[in-house]
């Protein structure tokens, strides 16, 4: 137990989510509780995150969690660990809400994109179709995240673009999508800013570095005959620029999109097309899609991402394999499943109360040491 490494997670604590400023002490060492001496509360060490107030030992709750987000159906987890099947959704909705935070708290964070692509999968469930939307950085191949509605409709489009927006600076950004004709509206009316006004509302202004290229599929019979290019918004140079940038090809495509999508197929059982694994809940669907992206973004190399160094006067190249966090410049390391469903997300800094008239010297003293 090292108190030099966790915060108070009271939201009522002037010092919460503060690391190392010798506010936690050891409470006790058998229940494994820390305290606050700025609040004088206890709290478990599990505490904010997926272990919490779980008596099961934590390498079986990881097996099986690494085990749902690769893809292995619930029925065939509960045959082979005797477990009860309520359990491990139970468990699987702790880690999707858990890895959710996880990556409000790191990925969503604003960043020089250059190049998102962004696609949408139907999905199946017992007595209805659901679709999921996802986008991801081309670059970095990083999952941006993903949004589940019972309707592909704007509303859809628009909690997704507001993700994408959430992890954007204002540079300029290449956004290709499919021939869906809601997608330019969508993006036009996310990606403004305001400009302050002397009166009134302020004047809302489109991006100037916003390009939007679509990727329009003719199918007949079931087989595309033909792709057309269409450039909605920015130009063609612009185009050419931020593909060169990204990854120096020419042609405006969706692919990476595309194979993450296959990747979500078969690492997320109710994605499967011919699989008797159905979903029942839209809660489940968004749950297990941010448990298997989460684990893609942190846990696992790509093969594209890899960097090669060369070592010895023969000039041999050793190829260091990254995960998508570590080529965007989240972690220095492939996160292992545990380190993932034990990371805690610390809470927002305490801000001083609002109060009319002068502040008293408690207060101004906590300002001083806490804000």
């Amino acid at each position: 137990m090292d108190p030099q490494t966790i915060f108070c997670p009271n939201l009522d604590c002037p010092a919460r989510g503060q690391v190392g400023r010798g506010n936690i002490g050891i409470h006790s060492h058998e229940e494994r509780r820390y305290i606050c001496h700025e609040c004088h509360k206890t709290f478990s060490e599990t505490k904010g995150t997926v272990f919490y107030r779980l008596h099961t030992e934590w390498n079986v709750i990881t097996v099986v969690l690494t085990l749902l987000a690769h893809g292995c159906p619930l029925p065939a987890i509960v045959a082979a660990f005797h477990l009860d099947e309520r359990t491990v959704a139970a468990w699987q909705h702790c880690a999707g809400q858990h890895c959710e935070r996880v990556q409000a708290h790191l990925v969503q964070q604003p960043r020089e994109l250059g190049h998102v692509q962004a696609d949408e999968i139907r999905v199946r469930q017992q007595g209805q179709i659901v679709w999921l939307a996802m986008a991801l950085q081309v670059t970095t191949r990083l999952w941006l995240g993903a949004v589940v509605s019972e309707h592909r409709d704007e509303a859809l489009l628009t909690r997704l673009v507001e993700k994408i927006r959430a992890c954007a600076l204002c540079r300029p950004l290449l956004v290709c999508v499919d021939g869906w004709r809601a997608y330019p509206t969508v993006l036009r009316h996310v990606f403004r800013e305001a400009i302050p006004a002397r009166r009134g509302r302020p004047h809302l202004r489109l991006w100037d570095g916003l390009v939007i290229a679509q990727v329009v599929k003719q199918s007949e019979r079931g087989h595309v005959v033909s792709v057309l290019h269409r450039i909605v918004q920015g130009t063609a140079a612009e185009v050419n620029r931020l593909l060169q940038q990204t990854y120096g090809g020419r042609v405006i495509n969706t692919a990476y999109i595309e194979r993450l999508n296959e990747t979500f197929r078969s690492h997320l059982a109710g994605l499967i097309r011919r699989g008797r694994c159905l979903g029942k809940q839209l809660s489940t669907l968004q749950e297990g899609a941010y448990l298997v992206g989460t684990v893609y973004n942190f846990c696992t190399y790509h093969v594209s991402l890899r960097v090669g160094l060369s070592i010895g006067s023969r000039g041999r190249i050793h190829w260091v394999p990254r995960t998508p966090a570590m080529a965007a410049g989240l972690t220095d390391h492939r996160w292992t499943m545990q380190e993932l469903v034990g990371y805690r997300v610390p809470p927002p800094r305490w801000t001083p109360p609002k109060r009319r008239g002068r502040q008293s010297k408690a207060l101004k003293a906590l300002i001083k040491k806490w804000g």
